[in-house]
């Protein structure tokens, strides 16, 4: 059986897939893809996690991490950039909005990856800005 190997996601795949991840999202997404704004395309997605987050629909969120990180996994150099700069860095504001139970509920559901990378940028703000 031959192994069928994924293409590499660039910006304009992964709006694709934006799309049709966030249904509710799709005529913004449109609108800001048209624009070339693939930072706002994150930053809504972002948005309507947090709008999630004040409901603690925590698993649902937990779900939307992990189709970010499929992007993400695959993702070309600029797209894997934007999500660590902007979905991953997101998470620390998830984490002072939520109670703590539901922050360690979706950090245990959080994707290897994006741990890794959220510890590293904790560390850093640590060191840089005595976070």
């Amino acid at each position: 059986m031959m192994k069928v190997q994924m293409q590499t996601i660039n910006k304009k795949i992964a709006v694709e897939y934006l799309k049709f991840f966030y249904p509710p999202l799709r005529k913004e997404i449109t609108q800001l893809s048209v624009q070339e704004n693939f930072a706002g395309v994150i930053q809504a997605t972002i948005n309507y996690l947090k709008n999630m987050l004040q409901e603690s629909k925590i698993y649902i969120i937990a779900h939307h991490m992990k189709l970010m990180d499929l992007i993400y996994r695959k993702g070309d150099s600029y797209v894997r950039t934007m999500i660590e700069n902007l979905f991953v860095r997101s998470l620390e504001s998830f984490k002072k909005h939520t109670k703590i139970q539901h922050w360690n509920l979706l950090y245990h559901y959080m994707p290897e990856n994006f741990q890794v990378i959220y510890n590293e940028q904790q560390k850093q703000d640590q060191i840089f800005f005595g976070k």
